[in-house]
């Protein structure tokens, strides 16, 4: 028999088994580890400590994948502070349970069932039979794709830009770890505007952005089978075409939209307003960068780069908003209500009852999240509402895109965006999950009642 201390102990630990828990537990814990090693002296380059505000702010951005900061990286980070900075981006961007999972791997060579299933939830991985392969293949895939964005970066800096081998070799790595993990943290200033016409750079960025943004699911099966699409699944159905519908409807209306302004996209040749309008609706599938000046996007290209962040990438990715297979899923859900179906179908595949929960459950609490925090914001701030709103959902969505009023919070504003950073890396239903203490399971069901709905 367990003492009464003993016992109560190991009540608490239990409730820290779901994977849910441990991977917010997890994710907390790499900002916070992120936040001290920021707060050195030496993580500046004016050996100064950086505040606590700016420390936290950037490590969470960092983990989180988001790229929202609230000083330049390039300038107020020092070397050491700026390689901090990948570190984290690479640790959020792989997750921290696929890298706990492959340490283990590495010291003991065996995975046990409960670190499978902590693998599992990471990853996303549909079947708990192959979790040590899937962890390597998607450490293996990610580094390997990093090295060939950087390769590519690296010699268009060298041969295009003059810069010193040893300094386009740094630039290119940071910017393809960045835009392969879709964090959008950039060594310039204004982000990557000053390659606005380089299709070199723009379209390998782009490209890093977008396969990291699919979800290693749905790479993997592309790899494995990719001449034979009657035969994907449903979620790379899904994932493959809203990301090609959404991509190509981005670019049209944020070309059509900025055409004409002097201060975007008017500014560049006919050619280079294509690539920079591709590149804008790329950027916004929850990756960061910017080759235009995003303060300057008039109002309606605002709203359109709302809405593909909030929709956001595939799922067990690098990307975040709420995903395109929830937002895929909901779609189908409409398509059968209207057609007047009892069953929601995807192609020759039915959609079970709990994913269409889920998919509800999540743009419910996104959607709440999201007009919560912009109402808050506004209370203490100035700014307009749509600079605000467009704040609120890089934020959540971890984009990192921003109107360039983030430095220009106040500490509590900036604490506000930290927690939806947070948030929506881990997920709002991993992280209301992680606050549940046990599952319940409802061994009855109440008498049927309709309502009137509408």
């Amino acid at each position: 028999m367990l003492a009464g201390p003993a016992r109560a102990w190991r009540r608490r630990a239990d409730r820290f088994r779901h994977p849910a828990q441990v991977i917010t537990v997890g994710f907390g814990a790499a900002v916070a580890a992120g936040t001290g090693l920021l707060s050195l002296p030496w993580a500046t380059a004016s050996d100064e400590p950086a505040s606590l505000v700016d420390a936290l702010f950037t490590a969470t951005s960092a983990v989180c994948v988001t790229g929202l900061a609230t000083v330049d990286t390039g300038t107020h980070w020092s070397p050491f502070g700026q390689a901090v900075i990948l570190l984290l981006i690479q640790a959020g961007g792989l997750g921290i349970m696929t890298l706990a999972t492959m340490l283990t791997l590495l010291l003991s060579r065996r995975l046990g069932l409960r670190a499978r299933f902590l693998a599992q939830a990471e990853t996303k991985s549909l079947s708990l039979h192959d979790v040590r392969g899937l962890v390597r293949r998607i450490v293996l895939f990610s580094l390997g794709t990093e090295a060939l964005v950087a390769a590519v970066l690296t010699i268009r800096l060298i041969t295009g830009y003059g810069l010193a081998p040893a300094d386009a070799l740094y630039s290119g790595v940071f910017h393809a770890i960045s835009a392969f993990n879709n964090a959008g943290f950039s060594l310039h200033a204004d982000g990557l505007v000053r390659y606005a016409g380089d299709a070199w750079i723009c379209l390998t960025v782009a490209a890093a952005v977008i396969v990291g943004g699919l979800g290693f699911p749905v790479v993997f099966e592309l790899a494995r089978g990719w001449r034979r699409p009657g035969r994907w699944s449903v979620m790379t159905r899904i994932t493959v075409t809203l990301t090609a519908v959404l991509l190509a409807a981005g670019t049209a209306v944020f070309t059509a939209a900025e055409w004409t302004n002097a201060r975007t996209l008017g500014a560049l040749a006919p050619g280079d307003r294509l690539l920079a309008g591709f590149f804008a609706s790329a950027m916004a599938r929850t990756a960061g960068f910017n080759s235009v000046d995003i303060g300057a996007l008039r109002p309606e290209s605002l709203l359109a780069t709302d809405v593909l962040m909030f929709i956001g990438g595939g799922s067990a990715g690098t990307a975040g908003g709420i995903k395109v297979t929830t937002f895929g899923v909901l779609a189908f859900m409409l398509w059968s209500e209207i057609r007047g179906r009892a069953h929601v179908n995807a192609g020759r595949r039915r959609i079970p009852a709990t994913n269409q929960r889920q998919a509800l459950a999540i743009v419910l609490l996104s959607v709440g999240t999201v007009i919560a925090a912009t109402f808050t914001l506004l209370a203490v701030t100035t700014h307009a509402l749509d600079a605000v709103l467009f704040e609120t959902i890089s934020a959540f969505a971890t984009v990192g895109l921003s109107t360039g009023i983030t430095a220009d919070l106040p500490a509590q504003a900036q604490l506000l965006l930290v927690a939806l950073m947070f948030a929506g890396r881990i997920g709002p239903l991993t992280l209301a999950s992680a606050l549940a203490l046990r599952d319940r399971d409802q061994r009855y069901e109440l008498p049927e009642e309709r309502t009137i709905v509408g």
